[in-house]
């Protein structure tokens, strides 16, 4: 996990109380964090993703996701060094509309 995976990790979803999985394998990909009771995955995303290439590659896997009923979110590097709280609060609003 990187930086800011283990901070919202340890920080936030590891005491959730709706369970969240991380690393977990999702059809062909793994997910960052993956909720199934709110059919949720967690994705923070670095530099890399921001690439066409990985824009690209980005699109592919959430509309395969999207497929199964599963929604990503999207965070960045960024939304978790400096905006940790609402993006905590952002995932629990959205846990809880798919609830």
């Amino acid at each position: 996990m990187t930086k800011e995976e283990r901070h919202l990790w340890y920080d936030f979803l590891s005491t959730y109380p709706i369970q969240f999985k991380r690393q977990k394998v999702v059809g062909r990909y793994i997910a960052d964090f993956f909720c199934p009771k709110a059919k949720i995955i967690i994705e923070i995303d670095g530099s890399q993703h921001f690439s066409e290439d990985g824009l690209q590659y980005d699109k592919e896997r959430t509309d395969f996701l999207n497929k199964f009923g599963i929604m990503v979110i999207r965070l960045t590097n960024i939304d978790i060094n400096q905006r940790f709280r609402s993006s905590c609060e952002f995932i629990d609003l959205k846990v809880k509309e798919r609830l």
